[in-house]
């Protein structure tokens, strides 16, 4: 999956499920892997990941800022 796809799903699912979009997408991961489907279960990871990036408040204290 192209990295602006993991970015689109990422927001699709923010919107669908709100608070809990990375709880889901841990979720869906979790049946990826249960079915042996390894890629589709390392791509939704990478979801999580994206939608936790997303939800940041604010910038670590070690990044900068524009």
């Amino acid at each position: 999956m192209e990295e602006i796809d993991i970015w689109r799903s990422a927001e699709v699912l923010r919107k669908r499920f709100g608070e809990d979009a990375a709880i889901m997408a841990a979720m869906r991961a979790d049946q990826l892997l249960d079915e042996g489907a390894l890629t589709g279960h390392r791509e939704m990871l990478r979801v999580v990941a994206a939608i936790n990036e997303l939800d940041r408040a604010k910038p670590n204290s070690n990044e900068a800022t524009n």
